[in-house]
């Protein structure tokens, strides 16, 4: 028998934005000591020198966090021209100078370039994995590491505004696993200079953005479970995207307990294409989120379940969804 988790069963998000001097597990933690909640997470890490959005995933919406990750997400970052830093960051120590500095004109010119799918190699000091452990565990223990490049998507790169010769900042709209600090260097060499991050905030991540956020500390001063509950988002904010698919409450029971459905023989097929290859789908009961499934040929497959229960809503079991 699974041992029952301790806490509240709070199930939705919360989108908090995070101050700068914590790192995203920090935020987790706090979260889940102020909420009692049995189950969080956290949809897109932020570095403790970067401030904002940081999507917080309670109980079933855990179970959405990939499709956030997977999402797009919006940064303002100021880049300083004139330092390379190990960290390609303002944290990290200086490694390289230059006495270059771009003018507005040409940081525009050269944007373009660094616009849509681009290569890539991330910062040393990052958390990819290499054979086995963290790559910033092993550059802080001063070993050579070497990452490979990747493809990532930057679909909006705009220059904001240049407080100085030696700052810039740029807005960046871009998919996952995009790097900024890594743009950050690599526009500087570009440019014919060196640079880092100075500052770096994220203004959205999926659906999450300043306008639906709490701030870390306006959320530590309500302090309690009511207080939040015009905060907390429901589990399907994550799933903007991905279409709905009605069910009646004797499919959306088959689907959620395992059950294949045919989509020849649902009562709403008329709402699918006549010919699904592939296709991920809210199954909904009502305004009710059964689970997450997979259309292909003539089958609903469910990938994940989402177990709510808003019949037996109570002090042990908060449901937002």
């Amino acid at each position: 028998m699974a041992r029952k988790r301790k806490g509240i069963a709070i199930n939705g998000w919360l989108a908090i934005d995070k101050p700068l001097a914590m790192g995203s597990t920090q935020v987790v933690a706090t979260v889940r000591r102020t909420l009692n909640a049995a189950k969080v997470g956290h949809g897109g890490t932020l570095d403790p020198l970067a401030s904002g959005i940081l999507p917080i995933a309670l109980g079933e919406a855990t179970k959405t966090v990939q499709w956030v990750m997977d999402g797009a997400k919006t940064y303002r970052c100021i880049i300083c021209f004139g330092e390379a830093r190990s960290t390609d960051d303002r944290e990290g120590a200086v490694i390289a100078t230059s006495d270059v500095r771009p003018s507005a004109a040409q940081i525009i010119a050269m944007l373009p370039r660094f616009t849509g799918e681009i290569e890539q190699v991330p910062p040393i000091f990052s958390a990819i994995k290499v054979a086995g452990e963290r790559a910033y565990d092993l550059a802080r223990a001063g070993e050579q590491v070497e990452l490979k490049s990747r493809i990532v998507r930057i679909d909006r790169l705009t220059l904001l505004g240049m407080a100085d010769a030696d700052h810039a900042e740029l807005e960046v709209r871009c998919g996952k696993g995009t790097y900024i600090r890594s743009l950050a260097r690599d526009l500087s060499a570009a440019l014919g200079t060196v640079g880092h991050i100075a500052q770096l905030r994220r203004t959205a991540c999926g659906p999450f953005n300043q306008e639906n956020a709490i701030p870390l500390d306006k959320f530590l001063e309500l302090g309690h479970l009511s207080a939040l509950r015009a905060h907390l988002l429901p589990i399907e904010t994550a799933l903007d995207d991905i279409p709905a698919l009605a069910l009646t409450t004797a499919e959306a029971r088959r689907l959620h307990s395992g059950q294949i459905l045919s989509i020849s023989r649902l009562a709403d097929r008329d709402a699918l294409p006549a010919s699904v290859s592939d296709l991920t789908v809210r199954a909904m009961d009502g305004n009710r989120l059964v689970a997450l499934a997979r259309c292909d040929g003539d089958e609903v497959r469910s990938l994940r379940v989402i177990n709510l229960h808003p019949s037996s809503l109570g002090e042990d079991d908060v449901d937002y969804a």
